[in-house]
């Protein structure tokens, strides 16, 4: 590392673009300093009173009536040249031969009065010659009321109007040049970004592929900037604590699932024992929840380890098989059950287990709520897919994106652990298939499960041919 090529990302930026930021500003600068003095020496600039501001006040206030006579607006600028001048005076007049004064005309200039039509435009003084500022002005100006003439004292000041005027071709010229200097920079700093960053880059591109199913993995330091290295490096020190939480927490859900299996059936047992009634069909559903969760937890684990295996399964016998299974469940809480194929039989490469807790996932969540009414209908079309539709609220737009996610739950104190529909989304991408929310025949939730069909399947999700 050396001054002239530092690897620090501050130095880099700060040489670069200061140095086309210094020279874009002496640009600047010199601009400034020449807009100026051509002002100055034009006479823009100066420092005594505006000769024209009460002319352009009167010019404001001045209007007609209904019969077209001149009249006075009232007016902040007027009242304020009323009160700060002494003997405040002027005479307005059109060339139709009406006329507005107010105060008194000084002596000396009584005379011009008759002769106001041969004076276009004049700056009065005491004594002759060109004083400044003048004593008054003489100025035919266009007003609401029509193109007038008015003769005043030239006592008004510089207006912010006034100064905006003077100012305005100074500013755009100031635009320019700063527009001038933002484009350099846009233009440099890029380009020393991309070579400082290249190696935090390369680090952003590694953790785009973290994942939760990847354990172990690692951003580079390699050619990262070195201010930015222990922002890097504390990354991976909390993806490592990640990772082995993650772990820990994967174990001891497995394990907790091996764990209930064996009390749950006990359970189940014993309340199916039970006299019918409302208290045992609700137990009934619990316990279900149970089972099915524990399923949950522990196809998750087997799908981590990939242990799947791909045969030609008949989503016709299969969903048939889940819809069985399920019924009596869905009967006593209240629902139909409709099973409708296109066909009677639709093959594609998958594990047949892992389906089935898909599907079986799918139903359960319709059972849980669809409502406690209408009709659960579970369709197979020939095109490769089932679906499974409900009569209950729905989901809304902007929710069946999310509901795909892990531990999400349309509504706070549902049923459920949030885990069935991410579940049935990553069965459904190791088939090289997916979940999707579609439109349904009523108003309830429809989920589909869309298969690729064996022909068109990747090569790896195609059953191997049975040696016989």
């Amino acid at each position: 590392m050396s001054i002239r090529h530092p690897r620090s990302l501050k130095w880099r930026l700060v040489t670069r673009v200061a140095a086309t930021q210094g020279l874009v500003f002496a640009l600047l600068s010199l601009a400034l300093v020449s807009a100026v003095g051509a002002l100055w020496m034009r006479g823009v600039i100066s420092g005594g009173a505006y000769e024209l501001g009460t002319i352009e006040a009167l010019s404001a206030a001045v209007a007609r009536d209904a019969e077209g006579r001149l009249i006075l607006r009232p007016t902040p600028e007027l009242d304020r040249l009323r009160s700060e001048i002494e003997g405040f005076w002027f005479v307005v007049r059109d060339s139709g031969g009406h006329r507005l004064t107010e105060g008194s005309v000084p002596a000396h200039l009584e005379p011009l009065l008759p002769g106001l039509d041969r004076i276009g435009s004049a700056n009065l003084s005491h004594g002759g010659g060109n004083a400044v500022p003048p004593a008054a002005v003489v100025r035919w100006v266009d007003t609401a009321a029509g193109e007038v003439q008015m003769l005043t004292s030239a006592e008004g000041r510089v207006l912010l109007r006034h100064l905006v005027g003077v100012f305005v071709p100074m500013l755009l010229l100031t635009l320019l040049v700063i527009g001038l200097m933002t484009l350099a920079t846009l233009l440099v700093t890029p380009f020393a970004v991309q070579r400082a960053l290249a190696g935090l880059g390369r680090a952003a591109d590694e953790a785009e592929h973290i994942d939760i199913t990847r354990s172990g993995a690692r951003l580079s330091v390699h050619a990262v900037p070195i201010e930015i290295v222990p922002l890097v490096r504390a990354v991976n020190d909390a993806l490592a604590r990640l990772d082995r939480g993650y772990e820990g927490h994967k174990r001891f859900l497995a394990d907790a699932a091996h764990e209930l299996r064996t009390p749950i059936a006990i359970l189940t047992t014993r309340i199916s024992a039970l006299p019918p009634g409302p208290e045992k069909t609700r137990l009934l559903e619990d316990t279900t929840r149970l089972t099915i969760l524990t399923g949950q937890l522990l196809d998750l684990q087997r799908l981590d380890q990939q242990q799947v295996s791909f045969a030609t399964v008949d989503l016709v016998a299969l969903a048939e098989r889940a819809v069985l299974d399920l019924a009596p469940l869905a009967f006593a809480a209240g629902y139909e059950m409709a099973f409708e194929p296109e066909t009677e039989r639709v093959a594609v490469p998958g594990d047949e287990t892992a389906l089935e807790r898909a599907l079986t996932n799918l139903i359960q969540n319709a059972i849980d709520h669809g409502g406690r009414r209408g009709t659960i209908a579970v369709r197979v079309a020939r095109a490769g897919w089932i679906e499974v539709c409900d009569e209950g609220d729905g989901i809304a737009p902007n929710q069946r994106d999310q509901i795909f996610e892990p531990f999400h739950r349309l509504r706070q104190g549902g049923r459920g652990a949030g885990l069935g529909l991410d579940l049935v989304q990553r069965i459904m991408r190791l088939h090289g298939g997916h979940a999707e929310v579609v439109a349904g025949p009523s108003s309830g939730a429809c989920v589909r499960l869309v298969f690729p069909r064996e022909d068109r399947a990747p090569a790896h999700l195609r059953p191997h041919p049975q040696l016989t």
